[in-house]
């Protein structure tokens, strides 16, 4: 239903939440315009996985087809001991996820995932996408945002005005500057290593279907298919001084190599196959409470960084699009109202996980003592642990219950 009070919105970021947010807007009848500052709409990274209650949002988007089309659905998730190769846990999926939340739980390629929102975007008339479009800052009045956009090749800088501003422009974001102004992000002390495989460079007996994740002192890798099993997904994580800023560097194979010197064989040979990694660096931020300043709020990685130890960092920027899609629904044009509604509605759940994730970090990189308790824990199968422990996440939301 298209909405009484039409507006004319900037989506700063072309990213998964970006989009996500542009299509929950656009519609709903509002004007959106994406502006993205690289050449070409796309992503950098590679394979994410999707919870029940990333699922529960893609059904109220409608868009749950398309993403089936090119997901893998895992039949479990596990973690084993990456020095002895025991099995610490496996919690069965498919019918087992289907049966305690109502949706699946699944693994996508994340430029697959983009391309959905992408799509699905370019489908409505009222959403404009922009490129090589940098938002350098922004300032308000009563009646509306003006963006300060940065000068290209051949193009002088610009303005460009608007009813409100949604900044999401990532872990760097420079709408974030403004609006909460707390400096650089936190930087974890950890890197990750990404590749993938084709399926037939994966030998049979190190291939598996399961999301399997590989924990140790200050290491960790983690695998699964994805494109319905036609690739495969590695990340490798270790405590390392060794960074640059950003996603898209070539990693020190000599640094993980010796990270890992201690692993079971079927993980150094994996890790063998590999002849070219990227490494980015994982950095979060501290929760906070506030994330709008009158027409401008903040949505995904630009309000609430996190740590990947829980694969939420793209779901919960789906779920803030479609919680402050309805949002701006109940609030008669007032955005302010709209984006104070929003925060509200979502940065306790957006803390929560920030700190969770923090913390299964520590578990999976467990050592000495702490490494047997969790082990024993875990196998004992008494404790609220795993995929068990995080029903309180992938119970997931129903917003439309949220402001009515």
């Amino acid at each position: 239903m298209a909405t009484a009070h039409p507006l004319d919105l900037l989506v700063a970021g072309g990213g998964i939440g970006g989009l996500a947010a542009a299509f929950v807007l656009g519609r709903a009848g509002h004007r959106v315009t994406v502006l993205e500052q690289s050449a070409a709409f796309g992503e950098i990274g590679a394979g994410i996985q999707l919870g029940p209650n990333i699922f529960r949002m893609f059904d109220y988007l409608g868009i749950t087809q398309a993403v089936s089309n090119v997901a893998f659905f895992p039949p479990g998730l596990g973690m084993n001991d990456v020095r002895t190769g025991e099995k610490v846990i496996r919690v069965p999926l498919g019918d087992t996820a289907l049966a305690a939340y109502g949706f699946p739980y699944g693994v996508i390629y994340r430029a697959d995932l983009h391309t959905v929102f992408l799509d699905a975007c370019k489908a409505l008339p009222n959403v404009t996408l922009r490129t090589s479009t940098k938002v350098e800052s922004f300032s308000q009045d009563s009646q509306g945002v003006t963006l300060k956009l940065a000068a290209s090749e051949g193009t002088a800088a610009q303005t460009l005005r608007g009813d409100a501003l949604i900044g999401a422009d990532g872990l760097w974001s420079r709408i974030r500057e403004q609006v909460v102004g707390d400096g650089k992000p936190r930087v974890s002390g950890h890197i990750a290593y990404r590749a993938v495989l084709k399926r037939e460079d994966v030998p049979a007996h190190l291939w598996s279907d399961d999301v399997l994740l590989w924990g140790g002192e200050k290491t960790h890798l983690v695998h699964y298919p994805l494109r319905r099993g036609e690739l495969f997904n590695l990340v490798a994580v270790f405590h390392s001084n060794k960074y640059d800023e950003g996603w898209n560097t070539f990693g020190d194979t000599a640094e993980l190599t010796e990270r890992f010197a201690d692993a079971v064989p079927q993980v150094r040979e994996l890790l063998g196959k590999i002849e070219t990694w990227k490494m980015w660096v994982l950095c979060d931020r501290e929760p906070v409470k506030n994330w709008s300043d009158g027409r401008v709020t903040l949505l995904g990685d630009a309000a609430h960084p996190m740590l990947q130890y829980l694969a939420q960092g793209a779901g919960q920027a789906i779920e803030d699009a479609v919680v402050l899609g309805e949002a701006i629904a109940t609030c008669n044009g007032n955005v302010s109202e709209a984006f104070h509604n929003y925060q509200k509605a979502r940065y306790l759940r957006t803390g929560r996980v920030q700190l969770t994730a923090r913390f299964y970090g520590d578990i999976y990189h467990a050592s000495g003592v702490q490494r047997e308790l969790r082990n024993q824990m875990f196998q004992g199968g008494k404790e609220s642990a795993g995929f068990a422990g995080l029903k309180w996440m992938y119970d997931g939301i129903d917003p439309a219950k949220m402001f009515r």
